[in-house]
């Protein structure tokens, strides 16, 4: 499943140093090559230089708009005019049916029943049919399967899929093109799309990178597998950063334990400190899940992260109704 002007893309291994530089240069007219940024106010309150890679300004507000352009423009054209289809709550849902409208194909996504109403609302705008399921796994693994009889659509995973890797990594290799040689860097993982890329991106272009993994103490499910060299599920998390909910796939887990240096966790209390810093001493709009890395910092959970740092802000989409520091 490969578009015939370029050299095979696997689905079998991760991802090599080519096969990134291909998907960057095959998406790079759809997605937003996003500005690096920095704050005086925040290296003088961490003791670090901090170079931020504003993936909240990417399109529909998240870096998941690079997995599935990625995914997108490495299925054939065949294929590709049959549709595609996911699962997901989240930006994931959002960012699949923006791509398939921008390429004028139809979009199937399956979305629990209790999913927000303002996320519903942001797939449907962008043309995309969904289908509701109770909310659970099993029942969204099942509604997926009816939609791929029903249609013979293609299935692109929210991130246990190598061409949605290979996307997530462009991030990385934008950054390490626009910022200053980096000691670490630092990026928010859930289900580790964006963290495993970032590790290969690093890997292959800036091997003296380490690379550090930030989730919430309350949904630690990396931390642990990490710790134990076994995948394990996310169970009961509980935490603001709602784009940390979910559980490391299989491939992502793969590469993570492979190239990732550590994963650090934090608190509460520090994720909204972070996001507050940066919006207000930024003027950026960010999630509490982009603003996981920076409470890092803040809480000195990382033992050497070196002086010069990159933190990749994975996304701003937040209900400007419930602002953390509000309640």
């Amino acid at each position: 499943m490969h578009t015939s002007n370029t050299p095979a893309f696997s689905l079998l291994v991760p991802p090599d140093a080519a096969a990134l530089k291909q998907v960057q240069k095959q998406i790079s007219a759809w997605v937003h090559t996003t500005p690096v940024m920095t704050s005086e106010q925040i290296n003088a309150r961490v003791g670090q230089k901090i170079w931020f890679k504003c993936e909240n300004l990417q399109k529909i507000g998240a870096f998941k708009y690079r997995g599935a352009s990625a995914a997108l423009s490495l299925i054939s054209g065949e294929d590709l005019q049959r549709g595609v289809t996911t699962h997901s709550s989240g930006n994931h849902a959002q960012a699949l049916a923006k791509a398939a409208r921008e390429r004028g194909i139809p979009a199937w996504i399956v979305m629990p029943e209790n999913a927000p109403a303002v996320k519903m609302a942001a797939v449907k705008g962008y043309g995309a049919e969904i289908i509701t399921c109770e909310a659970t796994q099993a029942a969204r693994e099942a509604t997926l399967l009816e939609v791929q009889s029903r249609t013979g659509a293609v299935f692109i995973h929210p991130y246990n899929d190598y061409r949605v890797i290979a996307g997530q990594a462009t991030a990385a290799l934008e950054f390490l093109e626009h910022a200053p040689p980096l000691d670490s860097l630092l990026a928010p993982v859930g289900g580790g799309g964006l963290l495993s890329g970032t590790a290969l991106a690093c890997h292959y272009f800036s091997p003296q990178t380490r690379v550090i993994g930030c989730e919430p103490a309350g949904a630690d499910d990396a931390f642990r597998s990490f710790q134990l060299k076994t995948r394990l599920p996310s169970e009961s998390p509980h935490t603001m950063a709602d784009g940390l909910l979910t559980g490391l796939g299989e491939l992502t887990f793969e590469i993570i334990l492979k190239y990732v240096s550590e994963i650090a966790t934090v608190s509460e209390a520090a994720i909204v400190e972070a996001m507050h810093l940066i919006w207000e001493r930024m003027k950026l709009v960010v999630e509490p899940s982009g603003a996981v890395p920076l409470a890092a910092l803040l809480e000195k959970r990382i033992a050497d992260p070196g002086e010069h740092i990159g933190i990749i802000l994975s996304g701003g989409n937040v209900d400007l109704g419930h602002l953390p520091w509000n309640r």
